[in-house]
């Protein structure tokens, strides 16, 4: 066994809640699954272009059940409502639920376990059947701590909820599990902001699970900032399910960490739900960042709009998958991916894979993928008229990535989310 996989399951074997909430069967299931099958290789599809042998032949403590110290400056321009985790750890001091609109409620898994009403956990025992979810798996057998965040129907709000997920410094690399529940009954309205954070220099693990339920007509507007610290590595996957005539709209900016993935799964199961989701993959220096989207067209008349752009630098990688399947009995679907990367040096490498599969009729659908460099004609316009060259490529890249902020209405939340990609930007062309 790896010492990765070794780790784990003796972080297992010492997790106090592991059966909390009638969990007991399907978390030793879910360890044992992940043991037996191991971690992926090169040759399995879904992990082509992100090996894991390095990751493998680390050991990850479990993180402390007190939580880390971090600079508070960090929460800075981020109000309440808000929920708070330090190295996977929930900060009851910096949380703060304040302003909360009638009919939501924002609770720590660990507080939902401590109540112990397994109906209030029951996305916990989701199970996971492929071998390539290795992370989902783990997650399933060690997660203990998360957000929990539910709307009732009817329910508005005004401000973001926001979600805040900080790795900070300490002695060793330590390993989280993360599990999320964002629930937005029918007719509900929330606009949700994860940000992730890092605090000086780690080389922790970070692994989160986060199921979305939107019931009919629920309209959910979502932000995910990544900007973790340079050394750590992150393991994300969204799980989302939407009922009729529901409306997600999303976006993922994936600013930092050495190792991210994400994997971003929708299944539109009501008619007319329709979802609009960005993302900006910013890599440079070492940095390696993976994306696999699983767009799944159940209803009929349902949309998907996906906009997604990267950048890479230095010796980075960058991989993107973008998957979109519509289903017999999805008459009506429109679905359209656009996926463009820029090249900002010879030593980076971007990979791209869409694919589209129909399997109904009357279906309006279209995907398009381009790996290139930045426009020379359009550059030398901006020189031509006295622009100099590095402003100008930072006018141009910074043009690009913002292009997917169109995806919300709201201006003064395309606004802040600007300030946290340029300040990246800014990071890249400094590098």
């Amino acid at each position: 066994m790896s010492a990765l996989l070794d780790s784990f399951a003796s972080a297992f074997d010492a997790l106090a809640t592991r059966d909390a909430a009638g969990l007991r069967d399907s978390r030793r299931a879910a360890l044992d699954d992940a043991l037996r099958d191991g971690i992926p290789h090169a040759r399995v599809e879904s992990w082509k272009y992100t090996p894991l042998r390095s990751l493998e032949r680390r050991a990850f403590k479990a993180s402390d059940a007190a939580t880390a110290a971090f600079d508070p400056a960090l929460l800075a321009g981020i109000a309440a409502p808000r929920i708070v985790f330090v190295n996977g750890r929930f900060d009851a001091v910096h949380t703060d639920t304040s302003g909360l609109p009638a009919g939501v409620t924002l609770r720590a898994l660990s507080q939902v376990l401590a109540e112990g009403e397994p109906r209030d956990a029951n996305f916990l025992a989701r199970k996971f059947e492929r071998a390539d979810e290795i992370f989902a798996r783990i997650n399933a057998a060690l997660a203990d701590e998360g957000a929990v965040l539910r709307a009732e129907s009817g329910a508005r709000g005004t401000s973001p909820v926001n979600l805040v997920f900080i790795g900070a410094a300490s002695e060793g690399d330590r390993a989280w599990h993360l599990r999320h529940l964002v629930e937005l009954r029918d007719n509900a309205e929330l606009t949700v902001i994860e940000h992730h954070l890092g605090d000086g220099a780690h080389s922790h693990l970070a692994n989160a699970v986060m199921h979305v339920h939107l019931g009919q007509g629920a309209v959910l507007q979502h932000a995910r900032v990544q900007d973790e610290a340079a050394s750590a590595s992150l393991f994300a996957r969204t799980d989302a399910v939407m009922a009729r005539d529901a409306d997600y709209r999303r976006l993922d900016l994936e600013l930092g960490a050495g190792l991210s993935r994400h994997e971003f799964n929708v299944a539109l199961h009501g008619n007319s739900a329709k979802l609009h989701a960005n993302g900006v993959l910013l890599a440079n220096g070492k940095r390696h960042l993976d994306t696999r989207l699983g767009i799944d067209h159940v209803g009929r008349d349902t949309a998907c709009e996906l906009t997604w752009r990267g950048l890479g630098a230095g010796r980075s990688k960058a991989a993107f998958h973008g998957g979109i399947l519509i289903r017999e009995g999805a008459d009506g679907t429109a679905a359209t991916l656009s996926n463009k990367n820029l090249l900002l040096s010879a030593g980076a490498e971007i990979d791209t894979q869409p694919v589209l599969e129909i399997h109904a009729d009357e279906v309006q659908a279209a995907h398009g993928a381009t790996v290139g460099q930045l426009d020379q004609t359009a550059l030398f316009y901006l020189r031509s008229r006295g622009v100099p060259a590095e402003q100008a490529r930072s006018l141009l890249t910074a043009a690009f990535c913002r292009e997917t902020l169109a995806v919300f209405d709201d201006t003064a939340l395309r606004d802040a989310l600007a300030v946290r990609l340029d300040a990246a930007l800014n990071r890249l062309e400094a590098a």
